[in-house]
């Protein structure tokens, strides 16, 4: 099977699936905006590899849903300059736990829907966060691609993912409906913006720097470990 048209197809597919795309796709929110939706999601997300998408004890009592497009500018912001310090401050302490789910803006970004199924096969590898990183660290390089399937398969190549399931993985199309899910759960909860982040029953978007975090984070955190 061809693997660029393969993966031509996933684009169309999460249009054709019913998922009424354009009524979501927006500019990404200017970092240093806050609005918060009060809409949670309508149900909690449901895959095999939920837990290799998830970072933090499973025992934490904040749990943060992160909605993101890999080719997204103002999601490589977060990335760049609040990933690693809410990752120090709030995920490894036990006091947070974050699940990505896919949110590929399609009508903005011509090579996120790739990119997304990339992730996801890596997922099933566990390799999830290792291809997110990647992804995010060199979005300047594929995004402008006419064709980046090569360059997504160097990635995996770089990480000693086993190629064979790899490809199979893609040209089977497995992980669309996970992502079409993911989609759909951020239509049902009116999200519209990348990155935007569900905490407990607030919404949130816009790359925020860390003191944002801290003080949202830290008053939920005092609120459910009270008298414990």
């Amino acid at each position: 099977m061809n693997q660029a048209k393969t993966l031509g197809a996933a684009a169309a597919a999460l249009v054709l699936a019913g998922l009424a795309v354009t009524v979501w796709v927006r500019a990404p929110a200017a970092t240093g905006t806050t609005s918060a939706t009060g809409v949670p999601l309508q149900q909690e997300p449901a895959d095999p590899m939920l837990e290799a998408r998830t970072k933090g004890s499973a025992d934490a009592p904040i749990t943060i849903y992160e909605l993101s497009d890999f080719q997204c500018p103002y999601c490589k912001m977060f990335i760049d300059s609040t990933w690693t310090a809410l990752l120090a401050e709030y995920i490894e302490t036990g006091k947070a736990k974050i699940t990505f789910l896919n949110l590929p803006l399609i009508s903005l970004h011509a090579n996120a829907a790739e990119a997304h199924e990339y992730a996801m096969c890596a997922a099933v590898q566990d390799q999830f966060w290792g291809m997110h990183d990647h992804l995010f660290a060199t979005q300047e390089t594929w995004g402008p691609m006419r064709d980046p399937t090569p360059y997504f398969v160097s990635l995996g190549e770089e990480m000693d993912l086993e190629q064979g399931a790899f490809t199979q993985c893609i040209e089977s199309g497995t992980v669309r409906r996970i992502i079409a899910g993911d989609v759909q759960l951020a239509i049902q909860a009116g999200v519209n913006t990348t990155p935007t982040f569900i905490v407990e029953q607030g919404a949130f978007s816009g790359a925020q720097e860390i003191d944002v975090w801290r003080s949202i984070l830290d008053s939920i955190y005092v609120v459910k470990t009270a008298g414990s």
